[in-house]
């Protein structure tokens, strides 16, 4: 999808489709089609990824290992090969990097680029996600907007293989009868806040009295709930911490509680 004006165009965010098990697929090709899962293979162990077709039958990231199983008896598990996750994920941001001056990886499947200066940032993406493809296989989604937390929403909205461009108002207009989850940030138990107050929406969130939210929330947890839901932000990009995400699982012998 691509309909917003060209000097909003400044944000992207790139993300490797279902990475690990992509990588996984380019090895053994004939699993293609058919449920693959990445997981432990413990008592106790947990799934790290699904292939789209897996994730049909309900089979998602951090779900016991054993309740996917039970879920797709004929899906295909294997064990994650973190070193050579990290080895294409070198190769993949080395490529965005060769395109794009600022860059801040967030995982090693995704990043947030800075297409500011660009004279075509649409075709300047296609063009990045072609050569990706060609170098490792991967498929990509792209999200550009006006910030980082348009982008992100709009990367996520078709995937595999999704090109989504948005404005801000385009972004309230195509989201706002989404369930406050959809934006980072805004978790389970926040969500579930926001219901008892009759707010099951982002428009609702994004139309609720700021005096509300503050209330119940915190006077600044409660502006930047109500931001979001509006998708207004306004982090820069930059170069984060050393130490990328790879969702590496640990499990163990008995439950931990969640002192949250």
């Amino acid at each position: 999808m691509d309909a917003t004006a060209p000097e909003e165009l400044t944000v992207a965010h790139l993300d490797a489709d279902a990475f690990y098990v992509s990588i996984e697929l380019s090895r053994r090709p004939e699993l293609r089609g058919r449920p693959v899962v990445v997981s432990g293979t413990g008592p106790r162990a947990v799934v790290t990824t699904a292939s789209y077709e897996a994730r049909r039958y309900g089979i998602g990231s951090a779900m016991p290992a054993s309740r996917a199983r039970r879920l797709c008896p004929d899906a295909v598990f294997i064990a994650p090969d973190f070193s050579t996750y990290r080895e294409v994920s070198a190769r993949m941001m080395a490529l965005v990097r060769s395109h794009i001056e600022r860059v801040e990886v967030v995982g090693l499947d995704e990043a947030y680029l800075d297409l500011e200066g660009l004279h075509s940032p649409r075709a300047a993406m296609r063009r990045l996600i072609a050569e990706i493809r060609a170098a490792t296989q991967l498929t990509c989604s792209v999200g550009i907007g006006p910030n980082k937390l348009v982008a992100k929403v709009a990367s996520d909205a078709e995937k595999p293989a999704g090109f989504v461009v948005l404005s801000r108002r385009q972004a309230c207009e195509r989201f706002g009868s989404s369930h406050p989850g959809l934006i980072p940030g805004i978790g389970p138990k926040t969500a579930a806040r926001l219901a008892e107050l009759g707010l099951t929406t982002l428009a609702a969130v994004g139309a609720a009295p700021a005096a509300l939210l503050m209330k119940r929330f915190g006077e600044n947890h409660g502006r930047d709930i109500a931001r979001r839901a509006r998708f207004e932000h306004e982090g820069r990009i930059g170069e984060p911490r050393k130490v990328v995400s790879e969702s590496r699982e640990r499990t163990f012998d008995r439950d931990l509680s969640d002192p949250a």
